[in-house]
């Protein structure tokens, strides 16, 4: 499959380009590879053409015509953009793809999309990472040189004239990309979607952090010693594992927060209808959009729905209840957590939390008399059985009082002498003002009825007790204060 990735850059040394081009470099650090008298090692192969300018003369070229338009003078400014077309491994054994083919398809490739531009065009043929895919490297400046015909692809009419620099949208990265696949689609080479989402969205950055620390683990091991951890990844990675892991067994959002917390110590969050993933020894959350498709909202819930439905012995279990929302957290599995390998310290705090946790839960389960399994399950279905009839007799008194109304509660308020007695009426007001809509000022009311309650009480006490208004009134003067 070929893939096309695109890189601006801000220096102002056009010819590290074209020595990155000719001179073997390590992809690792950055660096060019030299021999025993420090000098530059050549490429073993590689096929070099210029547009609009000669190979060889590329950075003097690109200086003279920056001076001429007085562009790309700020340090800010992007100088230059690197595009690079990898092919398939596959296609220079199965699809006869050469060198020279290759080369011939960039320049193509390159006249039609960087129309105008000064541009280098180099083929390679051998891949960085060792797996000897041919790949194109094509390096233009960002001042464009010549009045081109305007192309259906350029989106403001100064992109087709001269002294105006490249402008890259994602509209444009979406025209270089399909460009691309019927170029591939033409030659009869392997090619997938380019503009379907990433499943894993690894990004240029992160493929090389990974590679430094496979670099590290392999130095390790060359010396004789076994690393602490037994598995380097980063922390993308280790938050795409976790996620891949949870969402086969999550049945809803709460659970899927559950199980990546208590296995993974990972936090997750919601914020502008996104997940955001906060993986240890870090402060500030990942969001979904750098982590790839498979760790979007969109894909989890899927995910959620289908392991609903698998799971329907929750309903016939009860015990599987506290696998997702309980008292008693799991335990750390030390073979399976990274920061535990790593540090001492946190591993012997683990262990200890583990201890705790399992002497909590083996209280737990003294307490109740709880000897085998069944003798759990059955306690399960009656306290279901409880809770289900608990459900009932509260949702036929919130009926039955949002039917008589405020007005009889309001009633037995007032008519009550003793204040403790009514202070208890106040819960009764509260449910009434989650059942009744409208409401409000409500604990002034509250506030209200505590006193008269209190004034009167004190009268009673001093044999002054006076008579209060007719019930209507007062029923009308609560109203009041509530609406």
């Amino acid at each position: 499959m070929a893939i096309l990735k695109h890189i601006a850059s801000k220096s102002s040394s056009y010819g590290a380009a074209l020595e990155y081009l000719i001179f073997k470099h390590d992809e690792l650090r950055k660096t060019p590879i030299l021999d025993q008298n420090g000098n530059r090692i050549m490429r073993d192969e590689f096929y070099l053409d210029g547009l609009n300018c000669e190979p060889y003369s590329f950075d003097a070229a690109c200086q003279q015509l920056n001076s001429e338009y007085q562009k790309n003078k700020n340090k800010n400014e992007i100088k230059s953009h690197h595009y690079i077309i990898s092919f398939d491994p596959r296609d220079s054994t199965e699809n006869c793809l050469t060198g020279k083919r290759a080369q011939e398809l960039g320049l193509e490739y390159a006249k039609a999309n960087f129309p105008g531009h000064q541009a280098l065009v180099c083929t390679h043929m051998d891949g960085h990472n060792g797996s000897g895919n041919i790949h194109v490297h094509i390096v233009i400046n960002s001042l464009r040189k010549l009045d081109v015909p305007k192309q259906p692809f350029m989106e403001r009419p100064i992109d087709c004239k001269a002294g105006y620099k490249h402008h890259v949208t994602n509209e444009y990265l979406k025209h270089l990309q399909k460009s691309l696949m019927d170029l591939c689609r033409r030659e009869f080479l392997h090619q997938v979607d380019l503009l379907s989402p990433s499943r894993t969205g690894v990004t240029e950055a992160e493929y090389w952090a990974q590679r430094r620390l496979d670099e590290k683990k392999q130095k390790i091991e060359t010396e004789g010693f076994t690393p602490n951890p037994t598995k380097f990844q980063t922390q993308k990675q280790l938050i795409r594992d976790a996620v891949a892991a949870a969402r086969e067994k999550a049945i809803s959002y709460e659970d899927f927060q559950d199980i990546l917390q208590d296995e993974y110590n990972i936090f997750v969050k919601t914020q502008r209808g996104r997940y955001s993933y906060l993986p240890p020894e870090r402060n500030k959350f990942i969001s979904e959009r750098s982590l790839g498709e498979s760790c979007k909202r969109e894909c989890l819930e899927g995910f959620f729905v289908q392991n609903a439905e698998k799971n329907l012995r929750y309903k016939e279990e009860p015990i599987l209840i506290f696998t997702t929302r309980t008292r008693l957290r799991l335990v750390v599995d030390l073979q399976e957590n990274v920061r535990a390998q790593e540090n001492l310290a946190y591993a012997l705090k683990v262990k200890i939390s583990n201890l705790q946790k399992m002497a909590e839960t083996l209280v737990w389960v003294q307490e109740n008399n709880i000897n085998d399994l069944t003798e759990l399950n059955d306690l399960c279905k009656t306290a279901r059985a409880n809770a289900q009839a608990a459900y009932e007799r509260l949702s036929q008194a919130e009926d039955e009082l949002y039917k008589r109304g405020p007005t009889a509660i309001y009633e037995s308020i007032f008519q009550e002498k003793n204040p403790c007695r009514a202070f208890q009426g106040i819960g009764c007001l509260c449910r009434i003002r989650e059942i009744l809509p409208g409401r409000k000022r409500w604990k002034t009311a509250i506030a209200e009825i505590l006193e008269k309650a209190e004034r009167r009480t004190d009268a009673r006490n001093r044999g002054e007790e006076k008579s209060v208004c007719s019930l209507e009134g007062r029923i009308q003067a609560s109203e009041n204060c509530i609406g």
